[in-house]
């Protein structure tokens, strides 16, 4: 294909088929008939020399070549049509009427829910948060409009989802006030030897500290498991069990507050990779000034509960 011949529109139509691995699809999507996004799939391939979805029973899979291309494609894509498109106008927050969704775990709703609330009631009087649950990682209804915007730890999240690094979080031991372990410097042996209540939702139970731990040896005892860090810090408040959680459970000033006072929190005797929080969004509403708004706001209400 010379230079002349170059057409952006296969370059929209390529990020479409990527995304929906359907030729039907794709075709509903870009509001075509199935014949001509089949012939557009056509004039692709001879672009670029290579099937790029090829059939595998009664779907179509991507090529290596395809899998390669498809996060440059879907950019390149975006960055075509915010190009093309018009300039928004200035938005007007203080006459913003509309609820966004926001879903995270509840330890972030526990921290950060009422200085957001605050913030956005400040800014924009008529704009309401709704706090949705998070039960797993599945990028669904950020794709369907369910959700304006996710937090929390990046997964095997969909390859057009956005992301922006909210803060680093490490996790941290905690322990009952005049717990023993507390009386002399928490070595590993001794950490190890204690007993230990941990958060999951998941079958696994272990983590990032037991892999550490099994590196010089040692291994903990697990003896209850917990779907919250509230619940692990409440039952090592009323126990000798050892929690682990990350910092910002603690609060603000890194000690527990009411009513999980009782609490003393200490640096583990082994190294863990930090915890990386971000925001995730759809690219529909990317270049949308409300959402944009939303998202900066998040961005600045953690990181001044952070720093």
């Amino acid at each position: 294909m010379n230079k002349a011949d170059i057409d952006l529109n296969l370059l929209l139509a390529l990020d479409v088929l990527l995304a929906e691995g359907s030729v039907t699809a794709a075709a509903r999507r870009l509001g075509l008939s199935s014949s001509a996004m089949s012939r557009t799939l056509a004039r692709l391939r001879a672009a670029t020399g290579d099937p790029l979805l090829v059939r595998a029973g009664r779907g179509l899979v991507p090529t290596p070549r395809a899998a390669e291309l498809r996060g440059r494609v879907h950019e390149l894509a975006r960055d075509a049509r915010a190009v093309l498109s018009p300039q928004p106008g200035r938005l007007d927050i203080a006459s913003l009427r509309t609820t966004f969704t926001l879903r995270a775990n509840d330890d972030f709703v526990e921290l950060f829910s009422l200085p957001l609330v605050a913030t956005v009631s400040e800014a924009a009087p008529n704009v309401a948060l709704r706090f949705a649950p998070k039960p797993d990682k599945d990028a669904g209804p950020l794709r369907e409009g369910r959700i304006d915007l996710e937090i929390g730890v990046l997964g095997a999240s969909a390859p057009e989802i956005r992301t922006q690094l909210l803060f680093r979080d490490e996790f941290v031991g905690v322990a009952r006030l005049g717990h023993p372990l507390l009386a002399e410097p928490v070595t590993p042996e001794r950490y190890a030897a204690c007993r230990h209540v941990v958060t999951s939702r998941k079958e696994t139970f272990t983590g990032p500290v037991d892999d550490a731990l099994r590196e010089l040896g040692l291994s903990r005892a697990i003896v209850a498991v917990v779907p919250s860090h509230r619940n692990a810090l409440r039952i090592a408040r009323r126990s000798d069990l050892l929690a682990l959680v990350p910092r910002m459970c603690l609060g603000p000033n890194g000690s527990p507050e009411p009513p999980l006072d009782g609490l003393a929190s200490f640096d583990l005797p082994v190294r863990t990779p930090k915890i990386a929080i971000s925001a995730m969004w759809h690219p529909r509403v990317d270049a949308d000034p409300a959402h944009r708004w939303l998202r900066d706001t998040v961005m600045a209400v953690c990181r001044a509960t952070v720093s």
